[in-house]
């Protein structure tokens, strides 16, 4: 009963590391439009490559937040919430 106790915990912890990612991409996310924006205002006639590039890699950084959350609803729904379950009723 106390291993299923600790594994949840486990998995509650590793959820909420994963889920830390996100907030890593959205701030990286972001500096990268501001300086996007800083070069655009520097240097008007690249503003289409500069935001064509920003997008890119936005796009390619989002999927990091995406994999994150992917696996943190993952290891809550398919482990997590039967171990639960199993935990309730030995529990009665």
């Amino acid at each position: 009963m106390l291993e299923i106790a600790i594994i949840i915990a486990a998995i509650a912890i590793g959820s909420g590391i994963a889920l830390l990612a996100g907030a890593g991409v959205a701030i990286a996310e972001g500096y990268v439009a501001g300086k996007a924006v800083e070069g655009m205002a520097r240097n008007p006639e690249a503003s289409d490559t500069l935001r064509t590039t920003m997008i890119l890699g936005q796009v390619i950084s989002e999927s990091t937040g995406v994999y994150s959350l992917a696996v943190s609803l993952l290891l809550i729904f398919t482990i997590a919430v039967p171990l639960f379950n199993k935990l309730m009723e030995l529990l009665g």
